[in-house]
């Protein structure tokens, strides 16, 4: 074979040239150079391991290799290069048959040199393949680094400048939306390994975090309950960009409620506006508890059934207008006997019940022990040594 090596390029080149698009440049360019030069080691490559199969040269893989990871650097596929490696071993069959007919070579070893030819076209092609998913991981893996830092620039506080944040999304490729919604998600539940392309993630942070372009836009809500499918997840008040930072603070902190069991979930997608009464009311917890000592402090000296019935019974009486017949259907007991805990209840806290800003008060804290009373450790009615001032005393600050 070695004498027609030269002819047999020339062949190559113009059947790969004419079959395959990409590769037909006039001239004697740097492209047309570069797949002389693969095509003329390629040849001979395969000349020396038809005489050697022991050589260890292995020069012409890492070549190609290098040919995949430049197909993926210029944004390319491997259709091109593959075809190109297809017309190439069509022609080399071709010339070599030809010889083989005027030599007469056996069958046989004609065979054994058409199987050579297969395998080395197999390994050309799974070198390109190599070369070309290392290059696209490496982009992929620099792109998410990117990314990554952009989600660290969109959560800073204070926020960072408009300019900086326009720059990485550019680097990031990611198109600047209008609004945003961010997303918390728990450690401990399903994370999603896949998302839409415009959806920033970082699922390595100790708080799981996403960011939500244009969150509100149509079919956007169902797309993000999909990708979200499984996991706990919070998405946080829709902002305007320069304010993700806030977005994300409530969704943790709905997040965190959610884990304690005060706002109800399991799995699924919770979102943070339909909580804001909730999330007001644990704003500043110390502050809750200290406004419960002072006004639930008429209980503290009652049996912890006491205390439940009355404080159920007292939030049911605010909540209803102050009506004993709603409170008797809302607690499904008789009306004789709600009217009896309020004469209790009257006994108890006498002229609060008649303030209204006391009674705004007591349902506020009421109702934040509505939602503590499944949490064990969590009440916050006090106990007798930790009522503010004397049980017996009727408490009232009026302006």
């Amino acid at each position: 074979m070695r004498p027609h090596l030269d002819e047999v390029a020339d062949d190559m080149i113009q059947e790969i040239q004419a079959r395959v698009r990409e590769y037909d440049r006039p001239g004697d360019g740097p492209y047309s150079s570069t797949l002389r030069l693969a095509v003329e080691r390629v040849l001979h490559y395969f000349v020396e391991r038809v005489a050697d199969p022991r050589d260890p040269e292995s020069s012409v893989i890492d070549f190609f290799r290098a040919i995949g990871r430049g197909e993926a650097g210029e944004g390319r596929s491997l259709d091109a290069v593959q075809t190109a490696m297809r017309v190439g071993g069509m022609v080399a069959w071709r010339r070599m048959a030809e010889g083989a007919a005027i030599l007469e070579v056996p069958a046989r070893t004609l065979g054994a040199v058409g199987e050579a030819l297969m395998l080395f076209q197999d390994e050309l092609a799974a070198a390109a393949a190599e070369g070309y998913a290392q290059a696209r991981a490496a982009v992929a893996g620099e792109m998410q680094r990117r990314r990554k830092r952009l989600l660290d620039l969109l959560f800073a506080d204070p926020p960072a400048a408009p300019e900086a944040i326009a720059d990485l999304a550019a680097a990031a490729h990611w198109p600047i939306p209008r609004t945003v919604a961010a997303v918390a998600l728990a450690q401990e539940t399903r994370q999603p390994t896949a998302f839409p392309p415009d959806i920033l993630s970082d699922l390595t942070r100790r708080t799981p975090s996403l960011i939500i372009p244009d969150p509100d836009g149509p079919g956007r809500a169902k797309l993000v309950d999909r990708a979200l499918s499984g996991s706990l997840a919070v998405v946080g008040p829709t902002v305007p960009l320069n304010e993700a930072a806030r977005s994300i603070e409530w969704a943790r902190k709905t997040l965190g409620l959610a884990e304690r069991g005060v706002i109800e979930a399991t799995t699924g997608v919770i979102r943070s506006v339909e909580h804001m009464s909730t999330l007001i009311l644990f704003q500043d917890e110390e502050l809750i508890t200290s406004l419960a000592r002072l006004r639930l402090s008429p209980l503290s000296h009652l049996r912890s059934s006491q205390q439940d019935r009355l404080a159920e019974t007292l939030l049911a009486w605010l909540q209803s207008g102050r009506n004993a017949n709603e409170v008797a259907m809302r607690l499904h007991v008789h009306p004789q006997t709600v009217r009896y805990r309020l004469r209790q209840l009257e006994e108890l806290f006498g002229d609060q019940l008649l303030d209204p800003d006391l009674r705004f008060d007591l349902e506020i804290v009421l109702r934040a022990r509505a939602l503590l009373s499944d949490r064990p450790g969590e009440q916050i009615i006090p106990s007798a040594k930790e009522a503010v001032g004397d049980t017996a005393e009727v408490v009232s600050f009026r302006r």
